[in-house]
């Protein structure tokens, strides 16, 4: 409390006061949460929130705060108390880390050998557990992202190449992996469109996903995505020869409540009869809808239901969603390039992955990630439920240390 009768509330940028050091070669070395959190400068601002917290609470039992008081500090303690309590589990666990070192390194003769077995075990779950309790941490640091929970609109595009269908058959693949992804995850997975080449690959599909923390699990899969294989039939594959494709991935969030508003005198609305599997009412009744935006020329179509009606109601579901994400883009950039990463952006020029089926390889080039078995992860369950929440972790690392270095900013500036 001030002298002048009132709390003033810090804000997180003002509950620090330290130097800090972080550069491209510190940066280099947070590859996870436990290296970010042993880091001297995140320690020293841990620990000033966790004195700040011990003040706030104190005060808050002074009888002498009125109302206003009273209110500013019990906002204030429930925005430091989760903080207090993972800094408090997190030191504990570290405690209980170090005291089993000491005990290892007692435990080094032949005869105590089963004991050693257990208690490297037992250290290699407790530093599970510390890696947990970092990232819950850091998650509480850096703001939450306001479309973290919302469902999305997923489209796939292939790509052109040279070596014959290579894209559109990988386009059908990844088509299928964010299909058998939903379903790993238990979410709701709509096709709204679908347009299969003629050989039995895709050439462009669109999926409306719902359920828990979608857009915050496929933010990053927004990008150009890299396929390099043997054709299966032709020349190149009598030749093995390798042939290099991509294709492309958008995902754009959209929030339950998306308040655009579209003049139906700036619609084209055409109707045509739909391709692809779908019963006998394919290529017989025009049912397939494609609604364009005069103003920005955006285009959309849907054609998986039987009903026209039903058709143009999801189609302008899906323009409101990109009219919308014309709104936020802006913000989800500059909120993006803040982590350094460039992720979960419309940017198609942006390699993010290559799957290299002769090498059985697929790497991540944003955090420089390498794993084997491309099927396990084209099947969509556990190995790319992994690979994106590696990718979640790094996002989150970067976060923190983005916040840090703009803590340093401020602190030069003299605020």
């Amino acid at each position: 409390l001030h002298n002048c009768g009132f709390w003033r509330p810090k804000s997180l940028l003002d509950t620090a006061r330290f130097t800090l050091s972080f550069n491209s070669c510190h940066r280099k070395n947070h590859q996870d949460s436990q290296a970010l959190w042993k880091h001297e400068a995140v320690q020293k601002y841990l620990e000033t929130l966790n004195k700040e917290y011990q003040q706030v609470t104190h005060l808050l039992n002074a009888d002498s705060l009125n109302d206003f008081e009273q209110r500013t500090l019990r906002k204030r303690c429930a925005n430091l108390s989760p903080i207090a309590a993972a800094f408090q589990e997190i030191k504990e666990a570290e405690r209980e880390v170090q005291e089993l070192e000491a005990m290892c390194r007692e435990l080094d003769s032949r005869d105590e050998k089963q004991l050693l077995e257990l208690a490297l075990e037992e250290k290699e779950t407790l530093d599970k557990k510390m890696n947990m309790l970092c990232r819950k941490l850091f998650r509480l640091l850096v703001p939450k992202e306001k479309y973290d929970r919302s469902p999305v609109i997923l489209e796939v595009t292939a790509g052109r190449t040279t070596g014959g269908d290579i894209c559109q058959q990988f386009t059908k693949e990844m088509f299928e992996m964010y299909q058998n992804y939903a379903d790993y995850k238990r979410w709701t997975f709509d096709i709204v469109n679908y347009m299969p080449a003629e050989i039995g690959g895709l050439h462009h599909a669109a999926a409306h996903i719902s359920g828990e923390d979608v857009y915050k699990h496929l933010k990053y899969e927004g990008g150009t995505h890299r396929v390099q294989r043997i054709p299966e039939t032709g020349m190149s594959s009598r030749m093995q020869r390798i042939h290099t494709g991509t294709m492309s991935v958008i995902v754009l969030p959209q929030p339950e409540e998306v308040d655009v508003k579209v003049d139906p005198k700036d619609l084209r609305i055409d109707t045509f009869r739909a391709k692809g599997a779908g019963g006998q009412h394919v290529n017989k009744t025009d049912s397939a809808v494609r609604i364009v935006h005069l103003p920005t020329g955006l285009a959309v179509e849907c054609q998986q239901e039987r009903s026209q009606q039903m058709n143009k109601e999801i189609a302008l579901r899906t323009l409101r969603a990109k009219l919308y994400q014309q709104v936020i883009g802006k913000q989800l950039s500059q909120e993006q390039s803040a982590r350094k990463l460039q992720l979960g952006t419309r940017a198609q020029s942006e390699r993010i992955r290559t799957y290299n089926f002769t090498q059985d390889r697929v790497t991540d080039h944003r955090i420089s990630y390498d794993t084997r078995n491309i099927k396990e992860i084209l099947s969509g369950k556990e190995a790319l439920d992994k690979l994106i929440n590696r990718l979640l972790e790094f996002a989150e690392i970067e976060a923190v240390t983005e916040y840090l270095e703009n803590l340093q900013a401020f602190e030069g500036e003299g605020c």
